[in-house]
This record gives structure tokens, sequence and C-alpha cells, in this order.
């Protein structure tokens, strides 16, 4: 901790512990969180940048800050929002409470309904298989991540939104600055944010010259040209990049860690390759179990005095809640720091909850369905080529995942 407990607006508020309380190490969940959860669960901390913030660390709280009407996102704009990236967001959907949030989400959530996935499934893995025979032709060892973790889910984004397959290194390149603390120099990231926005930009005058609707972007460049007050020139190019971004930078790192962890869990591999239908199951389980972030969820504000586990936060402060400490917690998920793909399913956070709950869960969750059910039905051996200290971890980032993953079969 660092500080001495403070007395404001009558309450005595602890002194802030700097927060991630560690550097992340693989995907291992720090022990700090269990003893919050268990004796401190709101409590002061102090991320790289911006002001204080309470953090919320067991499932119900981090459900209340997330999707309680009485938080929002909207007045971080104003504020010098608590994060762990140098810049600070100004712009864009992830900023916005409704109405202005649901404007923008009503536009882009058709493309991502159950439905729509489902009928792209036998593309998804159409590709998929495209993909594992091309590693087996090639033979092992072959890197996990290049071969098949990161075109899967670029192309089948870049199919749905309407960018061509063949940019793919310029703009994968580009979306590092969206998930990027200290991986890339500020003046960099700038520089692929400008990028992204310039190369959208351009596939939007595209659209213009030669309409389409048949893609996200086709549709998205109608809805804004038949009624400007649905979507602003600046909304549609950082929304569209946006979709481009996150609609793969987390389903290829979630590839990997779903494998790692996998291999790291004998008995639930092969329980998996023993009864391919537990793929959905098992891909909860792993979206419940696996720590994709480094720290916590996009502070929200309270809109007005808010009790939340125990701790009344006055109107004005910030809180984070931390979606890996949540979806461990033991009241809810018994025995948590356990894989086990046979558990019974309750909601995890791994795609957030409320207004913000990622647009793009149902399009990843299929993903990662195909690209697990693929490896392990196509690839039954499959095996880590290398000794796991060897392996290469991100570092730098807003997620965690690997940098490669050489495998043999």
């Amino acid at each position: 901790m660092t500080g001495s407990a403070q007395v404001t607006q009558g309450r005595t508020v602890p002194p802030a512990r700097s927060y991630p309380f560690s550097t992340a190490d693989r995907l291992n969940v720090d022990p700090t969180y269990a003893e919050l959860r268990e004796k401190e669960p709101m409590t002061r901390v102090q991320l790289p940048y911006g002001e204080e913030a309470w953090l919320a660390t067991r499932y119900e709280d981090v459900r209340t800050v997330l999707g309680d009407a009485r938080f929002g996102r909207a007045p971080a704009v104003h504020r010098d929002e608590p994060r762990l990236t140098p810049r600070q967001q100004d712009s864009g959907m992830l900023i916005m409470d409704p109405p202005d949030h649901t404007r923008l989400r009503r536009l882009v959530a058709k493309a991502f309904t159950a439905r729509r996935v489902e009928d792209l499934r036998p593309r998804a893995q159409e590709i998929a298989d495209g993909l594992v025979d091309d590693m087996v032709r090639l033979g092992p060892p072959a890197d996990l991540v290049e071969h098949f973790a990161t075109p899967l889910p670029i192309q089948v984004i870049c199919e749905l939104l309407g960018v061509p397959f063949a940019d793919r290194d310029r703009f994968h390149v580009w979306s590092e600055a969206i998930v990027s603390t200290t991986s890339l120099p500020p003046e960099t990231i700038q520089e692929y944010l400008n990028s992204l926005w310039g190369y959208i930009g351009a596939l939007v005058a595209e659209r213009r010259r030669e309409p389409r609707i048949d893609d996200l972007l086709g549709a998205l460049v109608q809805a804004r040209d038949d009624n400007q007050d649905r979507l602003s020139e600046t909304e549609l190019v950082e929304l569209a990049a946006g979709l481009l971004a996150a609609g793969h930078e987390t389903t290829v790192t979630q590839i990997p860690n779903f494998v790692y962890v996998l291999l790291q869990n004998p008995d639930q591999l092969a329980a998996l390759r023993a009864d391919p239908a537990l793929v959905p199951a098992a891909v909860e389980e792993l979206l419940r179990y696996v720590p994709l972030g480094v720290g916590s969820s996009f502070a929200r504000y309270a809109k007005e005095d808010v009790e939340v586990g125990g701790v009344l936060v006055r109107a004005g402060e910030p809180v984070v809640g931390s979606l890996s400490s949540a979806n461990r917690d033991g009241t809810v998920f018994p025995d948590p720091d356990r894989v086990d793909l046979r558990r019974e399913q309750k909601p995890h956070l791994g795609f957030g909850h409320g207004v913000h709950h990622c647009v793009g869960a149902q399009l990843a969750r299929m993903e990662l369905q195909v690209a697990v059910g693929t490896l392990v039905t196509r690839l039954p051996g499959l095996r880590l080529a290398v000794p796991e200290p060897e392996l290469e971890w991100k570092r730098g980032m807003l997620v965690r995942g690997l940098l490669a993953m050489p495998v043999a079969w």
C-alpha cells in the first residue's frame, strides 16, 4: 500500500494499493485477489495512470458495478480516468452511456446475433480445417499462433465486416495500439491508430463509390448516409476500426491460451478428446478460468451514492472491477482454481456484463468452439514442441497471451 488512511466526506478511506498487484505471470491469477475477496472485497487502488479508484473483487460486486445503471462510463471523458495506459480514451462506444451507446450498439448488434453467427459457423469450420491441412502438409513443428490462431479470427471478421483479408498483415500490426500499455511508445500508438482509422476511411470511401450492403461495413455506411443523425462520420470510422481490431485481437490471443491450459491439464484434455461433445462446455469453462486481462475493467463512475460490498461509493467516484477475480469467486464457482470441463454452468464474466457486455461475444464463442473442436479432433496428439519454460509471453499489453506457440502432433 501507499500513503495512509484519509478522512473524506465523513468516511475513513483506506490507503490505496498499487495496482495491478504484480506483473502478469503466464495465466496465473495473483493470490492477492483471493485475500481481498475474503477480507476487503472493495479496496482502494492506484493504477499506473489516473486518479485513485475502488477495486471490486467479488463476483456479485463486479456484476453490480458493470450492470447497475447507477454507474456509467461517460463521466470518464471529463476525468483523469484510472487506467493502465498513458493514452486516455475520449471517444467511441466504450466511453458512452445510453442512449448514445444504445444508438451505436443497435447498429452493429444485428450482425452478431446467435442466428447470424451460426450461419457463419460452416465457413469458420472450413477456414479452420484449411489451416490444419496446411499445418499437416508443412509438418511439425508449427507455430500455432502464426499458422492457426491468428488467421482464423482475422479471416472471419474480414468476411463479416467486408475488409480485404490480403491486408491482414497491416491492420493486425496497427491493432496492437488498441491493447498496448507499454509494448509501444505513445507516438507509435497514435501513428498506428491514425493508420487504422485512415485505412477504414479509405474503405468507407470505396463503399460510397461502389455501394454494398452484404457486409457490415457497407451496412454501416448506408446507415450513415441514409440518416446522419444515427451515426457521424467519425463514429462510423472509429466503430468499424474498433470492430476490426477487437473482432480478432482477443480471440487470436485466447485460442493459444485455451490450448495451453488444456495441455497443462492433461486429464481434462483427455476427457475432451474422448468426448468432443464437451467442446461448448469446455469453452465456457476456459472463458471463466483464463485471466485474459492483466488488470481490471474500464472504470465506472458512480452517478449517485451506491453501497457496494459493504462500502459506500460516493457519487463521482470511479470503481474498477476485476473480471479475473470475479471468475475465481469460490462462492459462485466451487473449487474455482481448478479447470473442470464438466462444471455446472453458471454465468461467467469472461465477456463482461451489462450494457458494455462484448458485442461480439457470440462470434468469439463460436470461433473458440470451432478452434478447440478442430484441434482436438484433427490433431489428437497435439503437444508443445518446446519445453514449457521456453514459451514467450506478451509483455506491456492489456491482454495476456503467447507470442508464439511451437507445437507438434
